[in-house]
């Protein structure tokens, strides 16, 4: 994050200057996916990153001073690149144990395709939840309920939609997820407080998204309209190539186990790994050899069935290397908007303009998704925007439980939203939605993850109406006299940003552009 005894000795960007590298850098993206229509976003990202450091130099920053704010990011972020990589290998190791196509099968058995897609978002939510970790369900029960949909004849954006909305709904109201501890711990609230501030906008978006999914069962995927045909000759090409077994979902209890019991999600999923080897080894009769190419370039299998093959033929390290690349560079261009002040610079210009609660907490779920949607970078869109706004409510007298919520929800749900953001990227990849090879269809996910942006559009709706908006206790007060938190004047509100940033330097930079 930006330090502010270091950019303080630099002049600060004026708007226009500050909004030149991101517009430059959405023109570009715009003209690679829509004019193109290339789905690959990572030289449009770079580009930015390039243009975004010349606004620097002219700033007077030097190269290495941006390649540190660069770097900087990068690192914070690395923890979730590592997620990445295990769930590359647990989704590769996991296909050959068998404990995917057991999930699959078992699901094809037992599920009705009519409360297929309400069942597969609550699926989703209890193991996210239970795991802490989108990313981790996403790629292994999400991976499975993909295959199930595909047996049913169900479009593969529904499927991905419902998976989405219930992976990425249990990440926000986790107490082990990384996101739902970082909103309270940048806006000075705990992290049970926050949980139980987001119930509000997290349960009647839950519920409608509910009744949306079981709507959709009923009407567009009739139980009748399932072919049976494929189901039989994909439950019998399962049983043909693997051993099908209750016991071979063990692995996928051991992860969530550890997760319940609050281990690490990184020693967690390779638990899950090594359980998935072993469990292959002896129920599979696979080889060391075969389960170290497995992890590291994914399972290959040739049934004969194309829903099977295509689903099955994935995992790995090297399947993630596409993703990885993009959250790297995106996550670059992401530290260097803020470490040359770009990114402040255009938050201070937003709440310049703002002098009522309802504009505050509008404009803190805005800067989130905007900043998600700009730097590529869920942490980032969580860190700066609370980080800045937090003196603003303390100045109104609000709690910032507000704030932790509104960021919370423009950060950690539209994350999966955005195709370029980190977590969107991933989705797109370990769902095997084939954007970049053409199916560009399959980008109706989006909209179809009803509880992802309905949620922050409940929360809007509380900002304007006043709903669930809990004005500061005297507690509250208190802490933040003791913590000599930063408490913006209600007569110089748009100068909040900029109390956080020069109160370290005792002076003001000089803004140009």
């Amino acid at each position: 994050m930006t330090d502010p005894t270091t950019t303080s000795r630099y002049r600060k960007p004026g708007l226009l200057l500050a909004l030149t590298p991101v517009v430059l850098t959405l023109l570009v993206l715009g003209i690679q996916l829509f004019y193109f229509g290339d789905f690959t976003p990572h030289i449009p990202l770079a580009i930015g990153l390039a243009i975004t450091s010349l606004v620097g130099i002219r700033l007077g920053f030097k190269w290495k001073h941006i390649e540190a704010g660069v770097f900087h990011v990068i690192h914070v972020s690395l923890p979730s690149v590592s997620v990445l990589i295990c769930v590359g290998m647990i989704i590769g190791v996991w296909i050959a144990s068998g404990t995917v196509p057991t999930l699959i099968y078992y699901g094809l058995t037992l599920l009705s395709p009519a409360i297929f897609l309400a069942a597969a978002m609550l699926l989703c939510s209890v193991v996210s939840v239970s795991l802490g970790t989108s990313w981790g369900t996403v790629g292994t029960v999400g991976l499975a309920l993909m295959g199930i949909g595909a047996g049913f004849d169900i479009p593969v954006y529904w499927t991905a939609g419902a998976v989405v909305s219930g992976a990425f709904f249990g990440d926000k109201v986790s107490p082990l997820s990384d996101t739902t501890n970082l909103a309270p711990a940048v806006t000075g609230t705990d992290v049970f407080s926050h949980i139980k501030n987001m119930m509000p906008t997290t349960v009647p978006s839950m519920l409608i998204a509910f009744v949306i999914y079981l709507v959709a069962g009923f009407t567009l995927i009739d139980d009748q309209a399932a072919s049976f045909d494929k189901i039989t000759a994909i439950t019998a090409a399962l049983e043909a190539n693997f051993t099908i077994s209750p016991w071979l979902l063990l692995p996928a209890l051991l992860v969530i186990g550890l997760a319940v019991k609050r281990m690490p999600p990184i020693p967690s999923l390779f638990a899950g790994v090594l359980a998935g080897a072993v469990t292959a080894m002896l129920a599979q009769g696979v080889g060391v050899h075969d389960l170290l190419t497995y992890a590291n370039s994914g399972y290959g299998i040739e049934t004969g069935i194309d829903a099977i093959d295509s689903l099955l033929n994935r995992g790995g390290i090297q399947s993630m290397m596409w993703t990885i690349s993009l959250i790297l560079i995106a996550l670059g261009f992401g530290g260097a908007l803020e470490k040359t002040g770009c990114l402040e610079a255009i938050i201070r210009a937003i709440m310049t303009r703002v002098r009522s609660f309802k504009g505050v907490q509008t404009s803190a779920v805005l800067t989130s998704v905007a900043t998600n949607l700009v730097a590529g970078d869920p942490y980032l869109s969580i860190a700066l925007p609370g980080r800045m706004y937090a003196p603003t409510y303390r100045g109104l007298g609000y709690s910032t439980l507000n704030l932790s919520r509104a960021i919370e929800e423009g950060g950690t749900l539209v994350s999966p939203l955005i195709p370029w953001n980190a977590g969107g990227a991933f989705v797109i990849s370990a769902l095997g939605l084939g954007i970049v090879e053409g199916n560009v269809e399959n980008l109706l996910y989006i909209p179809l993850a009803f509880a992802c942006w309905l949620s922050p559009v409940i929360g809007l709706i509380y900002a304007q109406t006043g709903l669930f908006s809990p004005r500061a206790s005297e507690a509250e007060r208190e802490l933040w006299q003791a913590q000599d938190e930063a408490i913006a004047s209600r007569d110089a509100l748009g100068a909040a940003a900029e109390a956080t940033t020069t109160e370290a330097s005792g002076r003001r930079a000089q803004p140009i552009g």
